[in-house]
């Protein structure tokens, strides 16, 4: 059977039935609600949300409990989601894990990957893949605390050539009862520069217990396949490839062939602009599509003076007024 076929069959993680095993990463203040609600328009079998602090939860922070733990309706309709926490103190993750569950969240995933050194000082993120102690009993309280299968995302090491990662990975499953392994096989150091060291991707697949979900360089529909292929894991998840680009998901489905077209690409970043309205009102949601505009005006080829103008925009109304320049000038083509 070809890859392609394999990667739309459904399969599980503990209870938790996915329809297909092609995944949304956890995107660092990025993947809120509405963009695990596009990723799964798009046939992603399950989304997982950016990172969340387990201590903002703990302690209620209002914004934390409003925006990153909000979970949209449609979003069921494409799959179960899954919320990322990060964190070192295990108490407060088993206090995090118990309101995420309240929440509606079908899994919850546990960041021991993050390389950024801000994540890191305090414990949390990649560090914890040197402190494999810590990183058993958050695992366990995150597991015990919301009573919900808990996945770990996890890079090979820290530094290149270590392999403390693909360790603690089994001490995880046999230790802490988690359900299954995200896995970016590159060092915490590198962060997303180098090849992936898929072989050891693959001994990880072989070795392990649980399912493990492979990460990192899969940037293209045939990257994607070619890295299933080679390391026989249960399933792909895609990150950096996937921003701007939804279509990605039904081209490594297998649904479609082509990229998509222009007009696509702007009903598409139409979408985005209503949806952000609609999780932050006009004014912040202005500032906060800067970071968006690119994926998607890079796609359309968009001159350079309407990349600079977007970025220029005060909110969404002058943001819109800006694409219908665009409209123009494609007309005038």
């Amino acid at each position: 059977m070809s890859a392609t076929p394999e990667l739309g069959t459904p399969w599980r993680i503990g209870p938790v039935e996915v329809p297909n095993r092609v995944l949304l990463a956890p995107l660092a203040g990025i993947g809120n609600w509405f963009v695990r609600l596009q990723a799964k328009r798009y046939g992603a079998g399950l989304a997982v949300s950016e990172m969340v602090s387990s201590f903002a939860i703990h302690h209620r922070n209002e914004k934390t409990m409003r925006e990153l733990l909000r979970i949209h309706p449609d979003e069921r309709a494409g799959g179960p989601t899954s919320i990322q926490l990060f964190g070192h103190d295990p108490e407060v993750m088993r206090s995090a894990a118990a309101t995420v569950a309240e929440r509606g969240a079908d899994l919850i995933d546990l960041n021991m990957g993050c390389p950024v050194p801000k994540v890191c000082k305090t414990g949390a993120g990649a560090a914890l893949i040197k402190d494999p102690d810590t990183a058993v009993a958050v695992a366990r309280a995150a597991r015990e605390g919301s009573r919900l299968p808990v996945t770990v995302k996890l890079r090979s090491g820290q530094r290149p050539g270590e392999i403390d990662g693909y360790h603690l990975a089994h001490r995880l499953v046999h230790e802490a009862g988690v359900s299954a392994i995200g896995f970016h096989p590159r060092s915490a150091a590198v962060h997303h520069k180098g090849t992936p060291d898929y072989e050891l991707a693959a001994r990880l697949v072989q070795s392990l217990d649980a399912p493990v979900i492979l990460t990192g360089g899969l940037s293209t529909a045939q990257a994607v396949r070619d890295g299933y292929e080679r390391t026989g894991a249960a399933a792909v998840m895609l990150a950096r490839g996937s921003l701007g680009n939804p279509w990605l998901f039904g081209q490594v489905l297998g649904t479609r062939d082509d990229g998509p077209t222009r007009d696509e690409v702007l009903a598409e970043l139409q979408w985005v602009m209503d949806r952000a309205v609609e999780h932050l009102g006009a004014d912040r949601a202005g500032r906060y599509l800067r970071k968006f505009y690119p994926w998607y005006l890079d796609r359309m080829d968009a001159p350079k003076a309407l990349q600079q103008a977007m970025q220029s925009t005060a909110d969404v109304t002058e943001a819109r007024a800006v694409l219908g320049g665009l409209d123009a000038l494609a007309a005038a083509a």
